[in-house]
């Protein structure tokens, strides 16, 4: 995975809760790939089919919110989703996301500004979301290179099974 990531947005509102992310009638689906074609179902049913690979999810405050589950992250990486930046993130799905790889920005005015469809370029290690449609650059907290480190091995197990491996 490379630090900067290019995809069209996709926006959500506020209080985006694991649920609708990943319907709990979908838990028990085995694979990232098929949790991901019921990502997002209830809000939106055509949402997998339409979300590319690389694409980038957007959302007001809270995203993640709910169950602990740490299917959500998994359905986003599934359905195509490099990454999610919203205002804020609950707790859970914060630590959630990084330990399965799925990296997340905190970006109020980009949020704020950025419209379905816009494409996208985000630098990881910088934090500059550039919105390619308008040309407007927005500054986000970079990733720590160890959060990065989590993101590129693909979570925390296979984080600490490289390390392992190293040794």
């Amino acid at each position: 995975m490379s630090d900067v990531l290019k995809g069209k947005a996709w926006t959500f509102g506020r209080d985006i809760d694991t649920d609708l992310i990943i319907p709990a009638r979908y838990l028990n689906m085995k694979t990232a790939e098929e949790l991901g074609a019921y990502c997002m179902y209830d809000a939106d049913p055509e949402f997998s089919k339409k979300v590319n690979p690389g694409d980038i999810v957007v959302a007001k405050e809270n995203f993640g919110c709910g169950s602990s589950r740490e299917h959500a992250p998994i359905a986003l990486k599934g359905a195509g989703v490099s990454v999610v930046i919203a205002k804020s993130f609950a707790r859970i799905f914060y630590r959630n996301a990084f330990n399965t790889g799925l990296p997340i920005l905190v970006a109020p005015d980009a949020v704020d500004a950025i419209k379905e469809g816009d494409e996208l370029e985000v630098d990881l290690a910088s934090g500059e979301i550039k919105d390619v449609t308008t040309g407007v650059t927005y500054k986000a907290e970079p990733l720590p290179p160890f959060m990065r480190e989590l993101v590129e091995a693909g979570g925390l197990l296979p984080y600490l099974k490289k390390r392992g491996a190293a040794k």
